[in-house]
């Protein structure tokens, strides 16, 4: 069932109680705000971090384990059971999941083959669809294992990706029914100095399976590339993450229009405790139109 939108801050405010899923671009301050909230005694859900553990860290390994079996030192040592391999993936460092999903292009400078790569995008959207569905439970995870009232779910720039807005989605239901939605929307600067960010450290990426097959063509059209080994793999994930932000946008704002509340990346850089969260908060869901 979906959650009803709070009628007046004052609720929001004076609530025992808090669940929230923020959501927006990647890089625009949700798991920032996250971390910030958990050292106020705010449990922080991070899908990226769910999906790249329990969802996706035996194709990580798996894939590491694969690379060092061309080494024949290692080979040796991991056939005899003598070593173990494993993602140091954490909350702050999502680098093991960035690195399985690649890019596609010239295998020699990195790159996965188009198939591959599609392989591993299908496999990111099971994992991230069975994330979202699992707030709920880390919801009352938290308050019936480990006492905290108050929960924020760190959503992935991709979370759009994977569901439709329209209240009979399985995934809006999920998260809906059990959390308040806010938006951090970013501005075209926004956009200009994350696509730089991700140049320089890469987040997971994925992409719509039609999306993805449109921007691989439109992207060798402009480059004047035929064979798509000669696509360099990080030229077009730097042009895909700029595309894929301008082509998410309207689909964050339509979520939040239906379902949830907004508030500017600008305003969330100056939230410095749970406090101020909570107060900006309120804004957001005062300022909110009413039908």
């Amino acid at each position: 069932m979906i959650q009803m939108l709070i009628d007046d801050p004052e609720t929001f405010i004076n609530s025992p109680s808090r669940a929230i899923t923020v959501f927006g671009m990647a890089g625009v301050g949700k798991t920032r705000i996250s971390n910030l909230l958990r050292r106020h005694n705010w449990f922080h859900y991070s899908i990226d971090y769910r999906i790249g553990t329990r969802y996706m860290g035996e194709y990580i390994t798996d894939n590491l384990k694969r690379e060092a079996m061309k080494v024949p030192f290692l080979r040796d040592l991991l056939r005899s059971d003598s070593i173990d391999i494993s993602a140091n993936l954490r909350f702050e460092n999502l680098e093991p999941l960035s690195t399985y999903l690649g890019a596609p292009g010239n295998r020699e400078k990195g790159g996965l083959s188009l198939g591959e790569y599609q392989k591993r995008q299908e496999q990111h959207r099971i994992a991230e669809i069975a994330a979202l569905k699992d707030i709920p439970h880390f919801i009352a995870r938290a308050r019936n294992l480990y006492g905290y009232d108050d929960f924020i779910a760190d959503t992935g720039g991709s979370m759009i990706e994977v569901l439709e807005p329209d209240e009979n989605d399985p995934v809006v239901k999920a998260i809906t029914s059990s959390t308040v939605l806010l938006y951090i929307r970013g501005s075209d600067a926004d956009a200009d100095a994350l696509t730089e960010r991700y140049r320089r450290a890469p987040k997971p990426m994925y992409y719509r399976p039609a999306l993805l097959v449109e921007k691989w063509q439109q992207f060798k059209e402009l480059n004047g590339i035929t064979d798509d080994d000669d696509v360099d793999p990080t030229a077009f994930a730097v042009w895909g993450f700029k595309a894929i932000l301008d082509d998410r946008l309207h689909r964050y704002q339509k979520l939040a229009d239906r379902f949830g509340y907004t508030i500017e990346a600008g305003d969330l850089g100056t939230v410095r405790d749970a406090g101020d969260f909570i107060d900006l908060m309120g804004k957001a869901i005062a300022g909110r139109p009413r039908p």
